[in-house]
């Protein structure tokens, strides 16, 4: 994606997130105009004080003016804790937004040779739950140190975010509030301090674009220099014994000049901050003074002369220096570093983590799951691993998905769980379009379990029960003897024994999350190769489990025996997909006979 193209899919995301929290927009603009009132009402109140109070010889008067301009104060520091709540309400669900965007550019993002993002693409039983996805793409998709790196670009992205949010709004309530303030008090020094406000605020706008691209000139070197250094510590015992200090500083060493030029580069905009400010905020005061005396011929008092010079000293002039110093900080690292998570993340978008008022999500009608002419890439691949494919799975369906590797298995199994949205097509779960459904909503009713099983540090009752915290011991005990569980359970410990991941083995984690998975009240089942660390025997009881319970049952067979236990098999082979039942298969697909023979 070009630069321009990047920075329109960056200022989206920003006007979609505020766009879709009108009502939070609402509440921080009632609150803005309370914490205004210092701002409008000082120099006003201040004129007062003197002309009506202080140099009339009524110094009670003055007093009480100064003291009317108090009460301001303090419900002005009020108006801005409650506006300072308002913005974590917008800034804190843009943070899970981010989150998301970062885990569907993993997602999407081509993969390996295989095809897909092997194994889901999704940590372990994190999606289990279909709450909060863990971003697991190191079998595929995102390597780990780019993922780290976005990562920790989401965190800076959500600083720089409430500080230039802090920073727009206190500059527009406290500027706007002295201006309008100055209007009303002084007409005419509205003349000396609005034009150069308006000249230096565009002086520093110019100068935003150059300033966003010499800072991430100033990041992307500072990267490349980590890389490069960290690359050389790790074999410096060897660049030593071997005389390769030449070399490597031939290698580092443009790495340490690009850096320092950019840096410099940067450094020399300070200049241009400094003139906004000069311009903007010094320049109205002295106007003001210099225009004193023509002010005090065309009618102003002493006291409206010192209120105007009050509204630019302590309103206009701190705004605008806030405004220049922060946009310069803060703001260059939101506009370079969500450059950043957009190109990290191809351009993918998310909608709103909250839905508009008065807009209620549709509920689904049932759980059959239905795929209409889905089609779906990863990232830029001209070639996709689904296209055009029409299924419907029906209420209390056992379907076992095969086909050869890195066909598309847990593509689909993604697709059918509402974790990848198609380029075109429609995933329908009970009759409703699974992008229109909630996250809690979505969750009850299904279940994905991927190859890399979760389980988290705990209990190992908190392990089970994690989908269900309302399943009793009675409960428990029955799902754990049906899917054969009751010999790891009692070698952990108990229920109430202390578990971690480091303790088991892989076929042991599979077979907690399994048990966890059967507890869940989600009537969708969908296994991608869950069983697969489990050996043939246990893997018949697992999915004979399963088969038995309510709902539907789809899984991504690793043997032949789970497509012969299965009431349907799909056959994937890129091509021209089939289903039906076993026999009918051996007979009618050529590709689905190989895997048969493959698998005996």
């Amino acid at each position: 994606m070009s630069a321009p193209g990047r920075r329109r899919a960056g200022y989206r995301l920003l006007v979609t997130s505020l766009r879709g929290r009108r009502r939070q927009l609402a509440g921080l603009a009632v609150w803005s105009l309370v914490q205004a009132m210092p701002a409008f009402l000082s120099g006003r109140l201040l004129a007062r004080a003197l002309d009506h109070g202080f140099l009339a010889h009524r110094s009670g008067t003055g007093f009480a003016w100064l003291g009317l301009l108090g009460v301001a104060v303090v419900a002005g520091a009020w108006g801005t804790r409650q506006t300072y709540l308002r913005l974590a309400a917008l800034v804190e669900p843009f943070r899970d937004e981010l989150v998301e965007l970062v885990v569907t550019g993993a997602l999407r993002t081509p993969a390996s040779s295989a095809g897909g993002v092997a194994g889901g693409g999704v940590a372990g039983g994190g999606v289990a739950g279909g709450g909060a996805v863990g971003v697991g793409v190191a079998r595929g998709g995102v390597a780990g140190g780019g993922v780290a790196r976005v990562t920790q670009h989401v965190e800076i992205l959500r600083e720089a975010y409430a500080g230039v949010l802090m920073t727009v709004q206190g500059f527009l309530v406290t500027a706007v509030s002295a201006l309008v303030g100055l209007f009303g008090l002084l007409p005419a020094a509205l003349m000396l301090v609005l034009p150069p406000l308006v000249v230096g605020l565009a002086v520093f706008a110019a100068a935003l674009g150059p300033m966003a691209s010499r800072q991430r000139a100033s990041i992307l070197a500072e990267e490349a220099l980590s890389d490069s250094t960290a690359a050389m510590a790790e074999g410096l015992r060897d660049i030593v014994a071997c005389g390769g200090e030449e070399a490597v500083y031939a290698t580092v060493s443009p790495h340490i000049d690009a850096h320092a030029r950019a840096t410099q580069e940067l450094a020399r905009f300070t200049a241009v901050r400094t003139s906004a400010v000069a311009i903007g905020g010094w320049l109205p005061v002295v106007l003001l003074l210099v225009g004193g005396p023509w002010l005090v011929r065309n009618g102003a008092s002493t006291g409206e002369l010192l209120g105007a010079l009050t509204y630019v000293v302590y309103g206009v002039h701190p705004a605008l220096q806030t405004l220049v110093r922060e946009l310069g900080g803060s703001g260059l690292w939101l506009f370079v570093t969500l450059d950043r998570v957009v190109e990290a993340t191809g351009g993918a978008t998310v909608e709103p983590a909250v839905q508009s008022a008065g807009k209620a999500p549709p509920v689904p009608a049932g759980f059959e799951v239905r795929l209409r002419d889905v089609t779906f890439r990863y990232g830029a691949s001209p070639e996709p691993v689904i296209s055009g494919l029409d299924l419907v799975v029906p209420e209390g369906d056992h379907l076992a998905i095969v086909g050869p590797s890195g066909v598309g298995k847990s593509t689909l199994a993604g697709l059918m769980a509402g974790l990848l949205r198609p380029d075109s097509g429609e995933v329908l779960l009970g009759g409703t379009d699974v992008r229109h459904v909630d996250w809690p909503t979505l969750a009850g009713l299904r279940t994905l379990i991927p190859q890399e099983a979760y389980v988290f540090a705990g209990t190992v009752r908190e392990n089970l029960t994690y989908l269900n915290e309302d399943a009793g011991t009675r409960e428990v005990d029955e799902a754990v003897d049906l899917l054969g569980a009751g010999t790891l359970v009692r070698r952990l410990g108990g229920y109430d024994a202390a578990v971690s991941a480091a303790s088991l083995s892989s076929g042991e984690r599979q077979m907690l999350t399994l048990v966890r998975s059967y507890l869940s009240p989600a009537p969708v089942v969908v296994l991608d190769e869950a069983t697969s660390h489990l050996d043939p025997a246990a893997e018949a009881t697992v999915e004979a489990a399963f088969a038995s319970r309510t709902g539907t049952l789809i899984v991504i067979a690793h043997r032949i025996s789970s497509a012969l236990r299965a009431r349907r098999v799909l056959v994937l082979d890129g091509a021209e997909p089939a289903v039906g039942a076993h026999d009918e298969l051996l007979s009618g697909s050529v590709v689905y006979r190989d895997l048969v023979g493959h698998w005996g």
